[in-house]
């Protein structure tokens, strides 16, 4: 699967106030792993007016400094082909996508939904999985423990950075029953893939001690939380193992 990881900067916060994008970066992701950097698209835009003073304390980039980088037009071509067929995630969703409509719109191109195969919102993803918590790029990264110490300023591509591993932190372990059937050799015919694992020899199980249960017990009192009762896995609860048993 191919997925590009989008952010932009803007001359303001309401794309109703005519503000305009004026940086966009673009990540490229396929099957979970980033690709090298020089497939990625970086882009500063010239916005064709000035920024307004709170945008322009967060991503510091001055009217001077874009007015003789290339304009929208000059870099949709290039944008639309890199984009092209893959899934968006973006942070808040709505907000770029309001933004790249409104460009698109002004070329007579339609909408960012018309070259894309859909987007993922890692703002909405969050407060699903966190309702109630702050849950901003920083915020995330803090709490998955994503080292952001080089980002000073808001930049489109840090952001892009940054988010590509708040989502594989987010989503790890969704695809993990497919990894798991392809690793083990799943050929698609369950009559041979059933005898293949009656024959194989059974796995060796490691029964956790009591603190790491006890750290475990802690995650699903998170997720108790979350889902406002018992989580499934309260039925797949470990015993720890006694300091006979370990003996």
């Amino acid at each position: 699967m191919r997925q590009i990881i989008l952010d932009t900067e803007t001359t303001g916060l309401r794309v109703e106030d005519g503000n305009r994008i004026l940086e966009i970066a673009a990540v490229e992701m396929i099957d979970r792993k980033l690709s090298a950097p020089e497939r990625h698209l970086h882009r500063y835009i010239n916005p064709e007016r000035d920024s307004e003073e709170g945008a322009l304390n967060v991503h510091g980039l001055t009217t001077e400094f874009l007015a003789d980088k290339p304009k929208f037009a000059d870099i949709v071509d290039e944008f639309l082909q890199f984009v092209a067929g893959a899934e968006l995630i973006i942070h808040n969703a709505p907000f770029d996508v309001g933004f790249l409509d409104e460009e698109l719109g002004r070329l007579g191109r339609g909408r960012i939904g018309d070259y894309v195969a859909g987007v993922v919102d890692t703002l909405k993803m969050a407060k699903d999985n966190f309702p109630g918590k702050r849950n901003s790029l920083d915020a995330l990264c803090d709490r998955y423990e994503i080292d952001r110490s080089g980002r000073t300023l808001h930049g489109a591509l840090i952001d892009c950075e940054l988010l590509s591993e708040v989502y594989l932190a987010m989503t790890r372990g969704q695809d993990s029953l497919l990894i798991d059937f392809l690793a083990d050799g799943g050929s698609g015919d369950p009559v041979a893939d059933a005898a293949r694992r009656a024959a194989r020899k059974p796995r060796i199980v490691t029964r956790p001690n009591a603190e790491e249960a006890a750290e475990h017990a802690a995650y699903l009192d998170e997720l108790d939380k979350i889902v406002k009762g018992d989580c499934l896995w309260r039925s797949y609860e470990p015993k720890p193992v006694t300091e006979a048993e370990a003996a």
